[in-house]
């Protein structure tokens, strides 16, 4: 999260411009990943295009995640083929055209407990394979997995306990420095012509005489000035802040939108002894112990939260899940003493049905985000993951203009 990702000058420029007589073709709301990538979408297409955030660049849920770019293994134990089909594609496109400087290929072990486990979890990991070098049109953008008994496991994680396992899986994944990823779509869309202006809340929105939304009204945080900003059509990007944005433009309809809470734990490199990422399946998810430069981030959970939204925090309990998880499989148990970070985020998690009074009709819905349209004028979308975020963008874009529209762009 960086103000420098565009001088002030820049800042009280575009802001400048976007409140201009002109108006905008694309006014995005929310500068997490989502509204970034919808962002660079419309600049891309050559329509005017605003971004506004409240906050700072990925201040939100964008820079508090897994820092992973993968295609959800676990999805493919839910037969969601389509769903890891389309992220393994789009975690192909990072690593080798759109962030290559910033999305880095990463190993991780999966280890195993019982000899059975390696033939289940091999199809798993094998299919996961395949779908991704089917989705990079047949290259390889990363190794495919290898099988290791226990002095290989042992080789690459000294630190896994070689009474409990049998052996692993080596696969790949990718991570990704997710902040720099937002920042960097911010700076790609301004490089296309795009107005971007941080810490600029949005308080209300303008409405024509057909009652249509038409831009909004926003506060400058820096002087506490306030402007108007006109736009063909907006599209809110807001993650957990959806209803509440939504529901400056109506008090009908719209998405419905769940904070779940995930945590990590940020150790130093020294506490655990391995070359590699480690994997780990649980009871109710996954658990990915990832390596940095200097310490292991080590998560995440699944909670939900409803107290302050800008506010989350990590409990005693959400600490020792991570810690009991973790040490099931390591040598030298991870204590609280090792802790030397911890941090929270929120995932904006659809909920099953759109709210009373939302146009179905004109509602794209994945199994992982849905775009809407909240009010004549006013697009939202929510859900997704950073992995897709480039899909999400362009469900959005083209939901926004509409059919017609976006042939056109």
């Amino acid at each position: 999260m960086l103000d420098t990702a565009l001088t002030s000058t820049q800042r009280r420029t575009a802001l400048e411009a976007m409140s201009g007589e002109e108006g905008l073709d694309i006014l995005v709301v929310g500068g997490g990943v989502t509204g970034a990538g919808i962002a660079l979408d419309a600049a891309a297409r050559g329509l005017r295009t605003g971004i506004v955030e409240m906050g700072d660049w990925a201040s939100g849920t964008s820079s508090w995640s897994s820092k992973l770019v993968h295609g959800g293994l676990r999805y493919l134990y839910q037969l969601d083929f389509a769903l890891v089909h389309e992220a393994l594609t789009e975690r192909g496109r990072l690593l080798t055209t759109t962030a290559p400087h910033l999305v880095k290929a990463q190993p991780f072990l999966w280890p195993l407990k019982h000899h059975y486990e390696r033939s289940y979890s091999a199809v798993g990991v094998g299919l996961y394979d395949a779908l991704a070098i089917a989705g990079a049109r047949g290259h390889q953008t990363v190794p495919v997995q290898k099988h290791l008994g226990r002095k290989g496991t042992r080789a690459l994680a000294p630190a896994l306990d070689p009474a409990k396992l049998v052996g692993a899986i080596r696969f790949y994944d990718a991570r990704v420095d997710d902040s720099r990823l937002v920042i960097d779509l911010v700076r790609t869309a301004v490089g296309l012509g795009a107005y971007a202006a941080n810490r600029t809340w949005v308080t209300d929105f303008l409405k024509d005489d057909h009652g249509s939304v038409a831009g909004a009204v926003v506060t400058d945080l820096e002087t506490g000035e306030s402007h108007e900003i006109r736009a063909a059509q907006t599209i809110n990007a807001t993650g957990v802040w959806t209803e509440a944005t939504q529901d400056l433009a109506t008090d009908a309809g719209g998405l419905k939108v769940l904070a779940s809470k995930g945590i990590h734990i940020v150790v130093p490199k020294e506490a655990i002894d391995a070359e590699t990422g480690i994997f780990l399946r649980t009871e109710k998810s996954v658990l990915f112990i990832i390596p940095w430069q200097r310490y292991w981030v080590i998560g995440t959970t699944d909670t939900p939260w409803e107290q302050d939204v800008a506010k989350p925090v990590a409990t005693a309990a959400d600490v020792d899940y991570v810690l009991d998880h973790a040490n099931e499989v390591l040598a030298r148990p991870l204590t609280r003493a090792d802790i030397i970070g911890v941090y929270a985020g929120l995932r904006p998690l659809l909920q099953p049905q759109l709210r009373p009074g939302a146009e179905a009709a004109s509602t794209k819905v994945s199994r992982e985000h849905t775009v809407t349209r909240v009010a004549p004028g006013l697009t939202a979308i929510a859900g997704g993951k950073l992995t897709t975020y480039r899909v999400m963008a362009a469900d959005a874009v083209d939901h926004a203009l509409g059919e017609a529209g976006a042939h056109a762009h």
